[in-house]
């Protein structure tokens, strides 16, 4: 079965397929011994000969992790500026693995990793609408007409966002805080920090609690467990309603 260069590649542990597609069209690709440029490129895994950067590619086991990230971690494999990494936490597991979507620098929480390109792409795609669930604490106490604005669905800068499900779980009085529980069904960049800006609320704490029926029941901060069969068969299900 012919199968697409950039998703054999992305089986294989080496990159994610975004960055797989950048590494084909960069030249540095090759099958069967001929470099291959075209993204569209087509080969049978196990027939043909891929190399990537002149190491042969070698099929890796399908990993699947679930990550508590701490807050002071970046979500990328490397960073340039020397500050520690998703990849850092999961230093033990053998594979290749990368985030799937990302939690920002200050944001805490669940966070999945796998070498499933599939997955990854059901995860992500916006058509599949899985939730996420986080709990923001805001400045002060937003009021119900502000909170019904991001139910609805509330203008930032790269569109308007989905309608969300926004409940009070807390008010510290004390501290002028309020804790929400915030699920969305999208994935823009910061995107509840700016849902909350954009009403005047600015996110003080955020922790990713739930995505889809996953949470982090068990985990501490940094600890991470491997996905049970059934967890990730229930995944990629979530992509073919």
């Amino acid at each position: 079965m012919l199968e697409r260069l950039q998703k054999v590649i992305a089986q294989a542990g080496i990159a994610s397929r975004r960055d797989a597609e950048e590494l084909i069209t960069a030249g540095r690709v090759t099958v069967n011994g001929k470099t291959v440029t075209e993204l569209g490129t087509k080969i049978e895994p196990g027939r043909d000969r891929v190399s990537v950067d002149g190491k042969p590619l070698k099929a890796e086991k399908d990993v699947y992790i679930l990550l508590y990230k701490p807050k002071g971690v970046v979500t990328t494999l490397d960073d340039p500026r020397g500050r520690k990494t998703v990849s850092d936490l999961v230093a033990k597991v053998p594979e290749r693995i990368y985030p799937v979507g990302r939690l920002d620098y200050n944001t805490e929480g669940l966070l999945i990793m796998t070498n499933d390109g599939d997955l990854t792409h059901t995860l992500t795609h916006p058509s599949h609408e899985i939730s996420k669930t986080y709990l923001a604490k805001v400045e002060r106490y937003p009021s119900e007409d502000k909170l019904d604005k991001l139910r609805v669905g509330i203008k930032l800068a790269d569109g308007v966002t989905a309608p969300a499900k926004i409940n009070v779980v807390a008010i510290d009085r004390e501290k002028e805080l309020t804790t929400l529980e915030i699920i969305i069904y999208e994935g823009k960049n910061r995107q509840i920090r700016r849902m909350c800006e954009a009403i005047g609320h600015p996110v003080n704490n955020l922790k990713r609690i739930q995505y889809a029926f996953l949470t982090l029941e068990g985990l501490h901060r940094g600890q991470y467990r491997h996905l049970r069969a059934s967890e990730v068969e229930a995944l990629k299900q979530l992509g073919r309603k």
